[in-house]
């Protein structure tokens, strides 16, 4: 690639990417999952609009699982265990034998209804099984549901991912005429979940145990290591032939649940890159899909989007949860909830690029399948909530909490250590003086914090945390400096602390 390639290459990704945030920005007001606008983009840089061709569906499937484990990495990052581990169970087997029932069920309405042979018929079920969490929560979060109903859909939706990816892997690389046997999946699919999950809790405790002991030069590097842990999961388990799915998940899971530095900086650094990677994703999907091939589709994608609705989803669902304490209301709307989103796109790639016979339409079938039923179940999630009576309008809402950036603020995080020798030690916090309207939230002394009080009095070693506005930074740095070199009279001692100590 020249120079001049360069530039024009950046100059195109740089604009589709301004492209994304705009489309997601827009997706948000229309109450609608990011993805559509995603893969809409990506089918508008098409050959068939724009002109950019794709069509490689070997490259599409290795970028895709690539975003799939920056995605899955900061999905772990991003999910409080707390919310989590008392739906487990159900969460389990929901993406377990759920999908399995789901598979079974959709395999044999498109087989009977379509006349697929058994073997494209199952390639389709268990592409089509797994749920998307970024689809559904981008439509559920502005509602007042209880939480274990939203954590549950977000708990099955984290792990339904590898049983599919395993399924579709198997069915792939199986001949048409020689099905595999049910053992073989059976222990296909122990073998990947366990070493795997074993895998990714490992090394999410060496990350953990590492990111705690080692001290880093910058703090741009923290986010960076931890996002880093949880893709050598990922590989780690690929290399093995095991689910890097999982091992993404888990590790991501133990490395964002764990009380490590610069946690804030770090979640905020993996929701970026996960951004960046469903964007590139859907956008890449888009440009894979041939529009002039897809009124060839919409009746298979229509017949197989309704079997998977009104049937598949709500037989998985029922089964799978009449051992748990839920209501035929709430499996009513986990059933509604079910999503599809980037995996299937990207599973639709595995048997075309496996030379499956037959396979490369079932590219477009999944492609009209996301899209039709994304616009059907997305924008009526929340009616349907009401309907079921889980939500109402006039419904009191947990507070919500958020981290506001301080740039949001106008403001700036200061931190000042105070070393040895320091005339700030010793100082009270009301004698620093310093310019409205910065004020010290907090003292790090020893393994211990403190919020300081007026009369809390500094000690060398203490780390101080203040908040200040821009327009008074400089300001609170020059009283900090001038108090630290000549103590607190260092106004009337001729102290100004200038950058430049005086000679």
């Amino acid at each position: 690639m020249t120079l001049p390639e360069l530039y024009l290459a950046l100059l195109v990704a740089g604009t589709v990417l301004l492209a994304g945030i705009a489309a997601a920005r827009a997706a948000h007001r229309l109450g609608l999952p990011s993805l559509l606008l995603f893969l809409a983009l990506g089918v508008i840089i098409g050959e068939d609009v724009i002109g950019v061709h794709f069509d490689d569906a070997q490259l599409a499937q290795v970028l895709g699982n690539a975003a799939l484990a920056v995605i899955l990495v900061e999905g772990g990052l991003t999910t409080q265990w707390a919310q989590v581990r008392r739906l487990v169970a159900p969460a389990g087997v929901l993406a377990t034998v759920g999908v399995v029932v789901s598979v079974l069920v959709t395999a044999g309405g498109v087989h009977w209804l379509l006349g697929l042979d058994w073997h494209l018929a199952l390639l389709l079920g268990a592409i089509v099984s797994s749920t998307d969490a970024a689809a559904t929560f981008a439509v559920l979060r502005s509602l007042p549901l209880p939480q274990r109903l939203t954590s549950l859909v977000e708990a099955e939706s984290g792990f339904n991912d590898a049983p599919a990816i395993i399924l579709v892997t198997v069915f792939s690389t199986t001949a048409a005429d020689l099905p595999p046997s049910l053992a073989y999946i059976a222990v296909n699919v122990v073998y990947q979940f366990v070493v795997g999950g074993l895998l990714g809790a490992a090394l999410g405790w060496l990350g953990v145990a590492a990111l705690k002991r080692i001290a880093l030069p910058a703090t741009g590097l923290y986010p960076l290591a931890t996002v880093a842990f949880g893709v050598i999961a990922f590989a780690a388990a690929g290399v093995v032939h095991a689910s890097g799915i999982i091992a993404a998940y888990l590790s991501g899971l133990v490395l964002g649940n764990a009380k490590l530095p610069h946690r804030a900086a770090t979640r905020s650094f993996a929701e970026g890159a996960g951004w960046l990677a469903q964007i590139g994703l859907f956008v890449m999907l888009g440009l894979l899909v041939d529009p002039s091939e897809l009124p060839a589709a919409v009746l298979p994608a229509a017949v197989a989007g309704l079997v998977l609705l009104l049937a598949a989803r709500p037989v998985s669902v029922l089964l799978c949860l009449l051992p748990f304490p839920l209501s035929w209301r709430e499996q009513g709307f986990i059933s509604w909830a079910g999503l599809r989103g980037a995996v299937p796109i990207v599973l639709a790639t595995y048997p075309v690029v496996a030379g499956v016979s037959g396979a490369d339409g079932l590219l477009g079938i999944v492609f009209l399948l996301v899209v039709l039923f994304t616009l059907i179940q997305g924008p009526t999630l929340p009616r349907v909530a009401r309907l079921l009576g889980l939500t109402r309008a006039d419904a009191l809402r947990d507070v919500q909490v958020e981290t506001a950036p301080l740039d949001v603020l106008d403001a700036d995080l200061l931190t000042v250590a105070i070393p040895p020798g320091s005339r700030l030690q010793g100082v009270a916090v009301s004698e620093l003086r310093l310019p409205r309207p910065t004020a010290v939230t907090l003292i790090v002394r020893g393994d211990t914090t403190l919020v300081p009080q007026p009369d809390t009095v500094l000690r060398a070693g203490d780390e101080l945390l203040l908040i200040t506005t821009a327009e008074s930074r400089e300001a609170t740095e020059r009283r900090l400096r001038a108090i630290g070199r000549r103590g607190k009279l260092a106004r009337w001692l001729g102290e100004h602390g200038n950058p430049e100590p005086p000679e």
